[in-house]
């Protein structure tokens, strides 16, 4: 009898200098106010629930409000980029750190309060944690107009980003438990143990950069006759099953090490980088800004080409494979993925695969070169905690650069069986472009 890995709505989700770093769960740099608060988002993010596996829609969503803030109020100190959502006087003598806390704060406390059920039981203790955080922030600022003026600043930077994103259609609901009736063969169904589909009108959100979640939409997945389907089809049913004797060690290790949420993972990655790098406040907030709309708008591209091809996912797939009129395919009713479930979602494309490719190209961007070294550990090791980066001992996997990490992050789509290698490709393309949108329609450098 095949056994499932885990029972939780984590099955939703669908040349230069070498650069050294270590990614862990406490990278950030203290004397800086960017990295400090993307580590307490990081941390609300989790406090709420929605992070580090069930809700990435949402995280990606508040990083990028919180570093657009972010990005604003420091310009309203010294300009060295443009600004995304408001322009504000120059105030030279005003306190960044307390702008920067302030700006986070006003888009946290709001943004998390807009969390709808299933996620909005733990509101409450995230909101908490960010009051005192900025309590402990103000404290650590000596009283006077330096501070106040930050503050203002802050303010007023989060509430334009507030304002404007207040009708972004963010508060669709989340789980659509409307019957599938008679799908044909290639279309979405519901896998087993998940009848619904998440967030299906995710894709009608707002984007932050893109012109309109479809932009960039990739051509149709392979038709279920053709041999490019059936190659992918016959990989994907060898690798991604849980009892795969095909999958190595490492496969495995690296399918369950790249499951956590994407914002949570690459966000972690380059606040160690941006540690190493030695950039300042300035240049991270750029650097979070970008990094954080790309993941953003990632997202909302993949839903909307989710809901545009409405393809099954690779569990259906292999078990009514005797319904896709295609020879080479042939059909498994026991076929278990190795993460148990393979996505309460269309398949076409890859998100996972979109985020890291884009993350790939908005940092190497950012710090000149893609060849960045790192380590970098886990939190989705959900049936062993220990290997989890704080664990008792945690995995930990090197890369060279940006872009092997995110095209092993894509591979491990097809690993834990929740992709065609198809899905990934196309994934890895469509991230590589939302990225290039951002890096050149949003926080152009002041020259």
């Amino acid at each position: 009898m095949k056994r499932y890995l885990i029972g939780s709505l984590a099955a939703v989700l669908g040349a230069g200098a070498v650069i050294a770093t270590e990614a862990g769960p406490t990278a950030a740099a203290p004397n800086d106010p960017v990295l400090a608060w993307n580590e307490i988002t990081a941390e609300a993010t989790v406090r709420s629930g929605i992070a580090p596996l069930l809700n990435p829609l949402h995280e990606s969503r508040m990083y990028a409000m919180v570093h657009i803030a972010i990005h604003d109020a420091l310009n309203g100190i010294e300009r060295r980029s443009r600004p995304y959502a408001v322009d504000l006087d120059l105030v030279p003598d005003a306190s960044a750190d307390a702008a920067v806390a302030t700006a986070a704060h006003d888009v946290l406390v709001p943004v998390l309060r807009e969390l709808t059920p299933p996620f909005d039981s733990a509101i409450g203790p995230a909101v908490a944690y960010v009051e005192g955080e900025y309590a402990a922030a103000l404290a650590a600022i000596p009283d006077g107009p330096a501070e106040r003026s930050g503050i203002a600043l802050g303010r007023a930077a989060a509430a334009m980003i507030v304002i404007s994103r207040r009708n972004d259609g963010s508060d669709t609901p989340l789980i659509d438990d409307t019957e599938i009736v008679d799908p044909e063969p290639g279309e979405f169904q519901w896998v087993e143990g998940f009848d619904f589909n998440f967030a299906p009108d995710w894709g009608d959100v707002t984007p932050f950069v893109l012109a309109r979640g479809s932009q960039f939409r990739p051509r149709p997945p392979h038709a279920l006759t053709s041999k490019r389907y059936a190659a992918d089809f016959i990989e994907l049913k060898e690798l991604g099953d849980i009892d795969s004797t095909e999958r190595t060690p490492d496969q495995t290790q690296a399918a369950l090490f790249w499951f956590e949420a994407s914002p949570s993972r690459w966000n972690r990655i380059a606040r160690t980088v941006s540690v190493d790098a030695g950039l300042d406040m300035w240049a991270n907030a750029r650097m979070f800004g970008l990094l954080n709309v790309a993941l953003a708008d990632g997202y909302i591209a993949n839903w909307n080409t989710k809901r545009h091809y409405n393809r099954w996912r690779p569990e259906t797939a292999v078990r009514q494979a005797d319904t896709d009129d295609n020879p080479a395919t042939i059909a498994d009713e026991e076929w278990v993925p190795l993460w148990g479930s393979s996505g309460a979602g269309p398949e076409y494309d890859s998100g996972h695969t979109i985020e890291g490719a884009a993350a790939a190209v908005v940092l190497a961007d950012v710090l000149g070169t893609d060849d960045v070294a790192f380590d970098v550990c886990s939190y989705s090791f959900v049936d062993d905690a220990a290997s989890n980066c704080d664990g008792a001992t945690p995995i930990v996997r090197s890369y060279d650069s940006f872009s092997e990490a995110a095209v092993e992050n894509g591979l491990s789509r097809i690993w834990v069986g929740w992709h065609f290698r198809n899905a990934v490709e196309m994934g890895y393309q469509h991230g590589e472009r939302i990225a290039h949108r951002a890096l050149h329609h949003a926080f152009q450098p002041v020259h």
